[in-house]
């Protein structure tokens, strides 16, 4: 089953390992991950998200399911997680002491300013990382072979959008783009950019932002004038969150509001309140969704164990950061081995697999192949974040035009 085909249905110490769930004895036969996550500093509240995942998959593993059996052993899990602060530098030198250290098997950062660096390091080292943190192109088309990402790489992830866009009545007869210069936002804006053009969408010149920008008002003059139907802002939280209070602020009224990376989380909505209904943004997973596999069974059964043991609000990071460790572990059951690297990539790269994510397969470059793990539209709709693409797994239709800023509730 393809994401088109649906059927409705805390941060630790700077230098210490983040807590782990799931904890297990010396004695025990144990696979252990390693990596670092932004716990503080700008990305941590993603990170956080994809961290949560982490634990959650820990912790089912260990105390629902007593491990997992691979080559005739029993193996239960940990993890050895750092905090990077949302530092490349930082991260970096995490991820080579924990090389020096012999640590076989990463989890991935977020953010692809992070995971590229952290990844060159376990790749030469002839070590694996599995992630749901980075989408840039660079990390796949740069010749490795042991990083595998849950995300298609940035180019190729806007074709559902695009698709989207097309279905919206009256049709938009114009799209602007405002992406951030970073190693993932600026191909991802210029590839949806390239993506909107080839369906026969009107553009306007694209507006890139510093990767640290505290002031987009001269942007948005720039999109008052052009007054485009659609604007596009392939950006992070924090920015996105910058941009939608700015627009606000200075009435900058569009038809339909885009941000790949915002709408989704609690922060969003806490910054924003009321503004943020009719926002649209990507997700990777919906618990409505017709997935399962063997570990947590059913996408709505991984909701359910995952808000029964931890508190923080449920976003798709959670899931794909769950979804990590599951393609790891099945990677290693098929391959038989938790010690040998090449056996495991090899079984990651050839990986074909039915899970409570959705069907993971990853292309012949490690990115998530871009038609079976590509995103759905959601909107911010009375609060909630809800699908609305495609129609098979929407529930509720698209609110589109989006009313103007003063009007919404």
């Amino acid at each position: 089953m393809d994401r088109r085909s649906f059927l409705k249905a805390g941060a630790g110490a700077a230098l210490a390992p983040a807590v782990l769930t799931g904890k297990v004895s010396a004695q025990e036969a144990v696979i252990r991950f390693g990596g670092s996550v932004p716990m503080t500093g700008p990305a941590a509240e993603t990170g956080l998200n994809v961290k949560f995942g982490y634990d959650c998959a820990v912790k089912f593993i260990n105390e629902q399911m007593g491990g997992v059996d691979i080559g005739g052993k029993k193996y239960r899990v940990s993890l050895n997680l750092f905090d990077d602060a949302s530092d490349p530098a930082r991260a970096t030198s995490l991820i080579q002491k924990q090389v020096d250290e012999g640590v076989s098997f990463f989890l991935g950062s977020f953010g692809s300013n992070i995971v590229l660096p952290t990844c060159a390091i376990t790749e030469a080292a002839g070590r694996i990382m599995v992630q749901a943190g980075g989408g840039s192109d660079l990390i796949f088309t740069q010749g490795r072979r042991r990083v595998f990402g849950l995300f298609p790489r940035a180019s190729r992830q806007f074709a559902s959008t695009t698709a989207m866009f097309k279905t919206l009545q009256p049709q938009p007869q114009s799209i602007m783009f405002i992406y951030t210069n970073d190693a993932f936002s600026k191909v991802a804006g210029e590839g949806a950019k390239k993506e909107v053009e080839t369906a026969g969408f009107k553009t306007f010149d694209s507006i890139t932002l510093p990767a640290q920008v505290s002031d987009v008002t001269d942007a948005l003059g720039t999109v008052r004038a052009a007054n485009p139907d659609v604007l596009v802002c392939s950006t992070h939280d924090q920015v996105s969150i910058l941009i939608a209070r700015q627009m606000v602020a200075t009435n900058t009224n569009v038809k339909a509001l885009f941000q790949t990376l915002g709408p989704q989380t609690a922060a969003y909505r806490e910054a924003l309140g009321k503004y943020a209904n009719g926002v649209m943004g990507a997700s990777y997973w919906d618990e409505n969704a017709a997935y399962k596999g063997a570990i947590f069974g059913s996408a709505k059964d991984f909701a359910t164990y995952y808000r029964a043991n931890f508190k923080r609000e449920l976003t798709y990071h959670m899931a794909s950061g769950a979804g990590c460790i599951v393609a790891y572990l099945e990677a290693m059951k098929k391959a038989g081995t938790v010690t040998d690297r090449n056996a495991i990539r090899d079984a990651l790269a050839s990986l074909d697999l039915e899970t409570f994510y959705g069907r993971i397969k990853f292309t012949a470059q490690g990115d998530g192949d871009p038609v079976l793990l590509g995103p759905m539209v959601i909107q911010r709709q009375k609060n909630q974040v809800t699908v609305v693409y495609p129609k098979e797994a929407a529930s509720a239709p698209v609110i589109y035009p989006a009313p103007a800023w003063q009007d919404r509730t």
